[in-house]
């Protein structure tokens, strides 16, 4: 994790993210890139637009403005960010930036979303996690100590998601953690114990893993099934992979991930499958 991307509203949630993205950094001694996306009002975003030229340097200068008070902070005495402004959608910019800086992780603060807005707009990070290839490592609260020792990852143990799993171990490794490899047995999708831990062997043969368990754990759903066991395990990481649906295949089917996103009082971490 040699480098590392931290997008920034300056809020207090992209703060804790920042704070998160330094302790890394701090380990690993990775660099770190802190892009702001300005999400001008259409009317100054459309090119040709001359006139919307003195109101877009107002929000050059404002994004100038909140990068130089967050450099005061204390927490950044003595370390270097690279600074970037974006023009597009948050999630367009992540993915220039990523691609130009050849970025290995993530960290974004998200407060989630809930109701309606969940459901029509969702929220920034929910749509970084749904379109990025690289990981997305969300921050929710504020972590003075960021240490990892117990990691859950959730997956449906289908072929599809041996990409996921093979990228979540890297990770678990890297930050010295135990994977808790999960499956959540719903009654609308219902496994006998001998199946799910035989779905499971077969899934992780041959991928020579280290350090981790196999677990089933029964709920009403796979969204409080997940939640449940991180609690009941005292986890402090919930990993998962995503399938990046989009547009009405997303409205209808939604994303687990997504959702433990929204909802998760936890960091989560995702990997793109």
């Amino acid at each position: 994790m040699k480098r590392l991307l931290v997008p920034t509203d300056f809020s207090e949630q992209a703060e804790n993210a920042l704070k998160v993205a330094i302790q890394i950094a701090k380990k690993f001694d990775s660099e770190i890139f802190v892009i702001h996306s300005m999400e001008m009002p259409l009317h100054l975003a459309t090119s040709g637009n001359s006139g919307s030229l003195p109101e877009s340097l107002f929000f050059i200068k404002l994004a100038e403005k909140h990068f130089s008070d967050l450099r005061e902070k204390d927490y950044l005495d003595g370390i270097v960010i690279n600074e970037a402004i974006g023009r597009g959608e948050i999630y367009e910019d992540i993915e220039e930036a990523c691609e130009k800086n050849d970025i290995d992780l993530i960290v974004m603060g998200s407060t989630g979303a809930s109701g309606f807005k969940e459901m029509f707009v969702g929220s920034n990070t929910e749509k970084v996690v749904r379109t990025s290839k690289t990981p997305v490592l969300v921050i929710k609260n504020n972590h003075p100590i960021f240490e990892v020792k117990d990691f859950v990852f959730a997956s449906d143990f289908s072929l599809s998601g041996q990409g996921a799993l093979k990228k979540a171990q890297e990770f678990a490794e890297k930050i010295d953690a135990k994977a808790h490899l999960l499956m959540v047995n719903t009654p609308a999708n219902f496994k006998t114990s001998a199946e799910g831990y035989l779905q499971m062997e077969e899934f992780v043969k041959g991928m020579n893993l280290q350090n981790y368990t196999l677990n089933i754990y029964n709920d009403v759903s796979v969204e409080k099934g997940i939640l449940n066991f991180a609690k009941h395990i005292n986890a402090q990481l919930i990993g998962m992979g995503t399938h990046g649906r989009k547009g009405i295949s997303h409205f209808f089917n939604g994303s687990v991930s997504e959702d433990i996103v929204n909802h998760a009082n936890m960091p989560i971490v995702t990997f793109k499958i």
